[in-house]
């Protein structure tokens, strides 16, 4: 696996990423690490025709996570090698489909997009757990849904000024729902694990989303779809949230 990291970040993090990846999976064009300065854009992946890149923000380069986010992304690269139809399947035709002649407010749509990339998420987290321990990436899902919870918005007392914008109830909810899907999909955790509670938490706190529902949904979603099924799951997804 040919890999050039690129940007003055230590480079060991995600040569083990590599080596880890390769111990049950390969890629057959180089990757090019890219180090970004955003620290709110945590990792995400470009495909050209002749090479991949790993765009990482620098927190998250120099964080605990590094090599989990990194074979993470080199998953999402092995899935778009292999024209996975998660991977090639255009969202923008998908919510077009899913959403023509309706009315959808943009943090709507937005979150839609969220949900596509939620769907392509339980596709690399299949290959990610894989080959890495999972006890990395159940703290990971717990505690950003732990601080999207408690950073939900708080109803104003009367005779205050509305309080600030928070993490959206609703985004959030799904959010719940695909850490559940991807819990019970591999076998996480129990039932009783805090992740659950949280879940329960984030579903009070957004009553017009589904949490179950979606929770079906994403774990439900077949290892080899066609093309045409996962182009119809995708557009229920967004009919069910939007519509």
């Amino acid at each position: 696996m040919d890999i050039r990291v690129q940007g003055d970040v230590p480079p060991d993090p995600f040569l083990s990423a590599a080596d880890l990846f390769e111990t049950e999976f390969s890629l057959s064009d180089p990757v090019h690490v890219r180090v970004r300065e955003d620290p709110d854009e945590r990792t995400w992946a470009g495909h050209y025709p002749d090479h991949h890149v790993l765009n990482v923000s620098r927190r998250a380069a120099t964080s605990a996570m590094a090599r989990e986010l990194a074979v993470h992304e080199f998953a999402h690269m092995a899935r778009h090698e292999e024209d996975h139809p998660s991977h090639v399947q255009s969202t923008e035709e998908a919510l077009y489909l899913g959403l023509a002649g309706e009315s959808v407010e943009r943090r709507k749509l937005a979150h839609c997009y969220q949900i596509a990339n939620h769907m392509k998420d339980i596709y690399a987290d299949d290959i990610t757990l894989a080959v890495t321990p999972p006890d990395k990436l159940l703290g990971f899902l717990e505690s950003t849904l732990a601080t999207a919870v408690a950073d939900r918005p708080t109803p104003p007392r009367p005779g205050t000024e509305p309080a600030g914008e928070g993490a959206d109830p609703e985004i959030t909810a799904v959010n719940a729902a695909f850490a559940l899907a991807l819990v019970e999909r591999h076998d996480l955790a129990d039932r009783d694990h805090r992740i659950y509670d949280l879940a329960r938490a984030a579903g009070s706190d957004a009553p017009g989303v589904d949490v179950a529902a979606f929770k079906r949904r994403f774990r439900a979603l077949g290892p080899d779809p066609s093309t045409s099924d996962y182009r119809k799951a995708l557009v229920d997804a967004t009919r069910a949230y939007a519509v």
